[in-house]
């Protein structure tokens, strides 16, 4: 037994030695080739090219005057409407029994006052008590008034000719006084207008008045000027918009919301400088916004966000977040992340 343990010693010494772990390589950063562009200040532009959606300047939100229980809905999304044509109805049962309350008040009332007429003209009323009568008539007419008005308005009907954009509510559903049921515009009038967002610097630069030409996704173009600016930045997308009016006929195929853009010529404010990149160097283009890389000090790749000025056959035209970038990723940029080691290339 002595002979055998002394024997498997050394293969037990061999086989740890041969255990050891060898020693971690180290892991050396990343460095990617990029070439890259020198950017100088832009050029002045003299127009502009924004995106936006087709919509009316009429649009409106319908509702009934008084609550209650829908009891018809006449109309789906997309019809057309006409002046006065009925959409829907409420179940007129309570108001109808409103109305019943306020005529038989408004006969008590009238009761009241010839009653008390009669006695003062026998000296038995006294004049104020022949007033307080005439002043409960009076209430009680104009209450059947009011009962009359909310009957009357206990449907609802088209204010002009359009179209059904939405319907918000259903039959049987309860809805309060002035909740809306449905979503409509006028825009069997042709008042076709297109609703752009606008950055700081566009909405500086765009006056009412410049003219514009509006197309859409179908190639179809229309003359068109601004009409409108907003005062006060969209809090959901914090852009501007602005209201393009277009010159259209009946039989142009529209719809709100549908898709558009417009070539603004801009005549007076601030002029706009761009810059002129490659479509290669723009990355995640959403609308009017997109993101660049620059390369910054240390060789490091930094992620900028601009904002798209238009598009040319071989340019892309940005408008802002190039002022303080003197090289301009070019090639390489679907590789880089934020702070990304970079290696300069001819």
């Amino acid at each position: 037994m002595k002979q055998i343990a002394i024997w498997l010693l050394p293969l037990m010494v061999l086989t740890a030695c041969g255990q050891k772990q060898a020693p971690a390589e180290k892991t050396v950063e990343d460095i990617i080739p990029v070439r890259v562009m020198a950017l100088e200040q832009g050029g002045v532009s003299g127009s502009i090219t924004v995106s936006g959606q087709f919509t009316t300047d009429d649009e409106s939100v319908l509702a009934f005057k008084t609550g209650g229980i829908i009891d018809k809905i006449l109309v789906k999304e997309g019809d057309a409407i006409r002046t006065g044509q009925l959409l829907a109805t409420l179940k007129l049962t309570e108001i109808d029994a409103a109305v019943q309350q306020a005529t038989l008040a408004l006969e008590k009332a009238k009761r009241d006052y010839n009653r008390a007429s009669n006695l003062y003209k026998d000296s038995v009323a006294t004049l104020e008590q022949v007033q307080n009568a005439k002043t409960a008539l009076d209430m009680a007419t104009q209450q059947l008034e009011a009962a009359r008005f909310n009957r009357t308005y206990s449907e609802v009907r088209a204010a002009k000719s359009g179209f059904v954009l939405r319907r918000i509510a259903g039959e049987g559903q309860v809805v309060g006084a002035g909740t809306p049921v449905f979503q409509v515009n006028g825009a069997a009038s042709t008042g076709w207008q297109l609703r752009v967002g606008l950055s700081d610097r566009q909405w500086a630069a765009l006056k009412v008045g410049d003219k514009a030409t509006v197309a859409n996704d179908a190639g179809k173009e229309w003359a068109g000027v601004v009409a409108r600016k907003a005062q006060a930045a969209d809090p959901a997308t914090g852009l501007f918009t602005a209201d393009i009016k277009i010159n259209t006929t009946g039989t142009d195929a529209l719809a709100s919301g549908m898709y558009g853009k417009a070539l603004l010529q801009m005549t007076g404010g601030s002029p706009i400088r761009v810059w002129h990149i490659p479509y290669d160097a723009l990355l995640d283009a959403d609308g009017s916004l997109g993101y660049v890389f620059a390369v910054g000090p240390n060789n490091t790749a930094t992620r900028i966000k601009v904002t798209i000025q238009g598009m040319e056959r071989d340019r892309v035209l940005i408008s802002e977040g190039l002022d303080s970038v003197t090289q301009l990723v070019v090639s390489g940029s679907a590789y880089l992340t934020d702070n990304s080691k970079v290696r300069i290339v001819q």
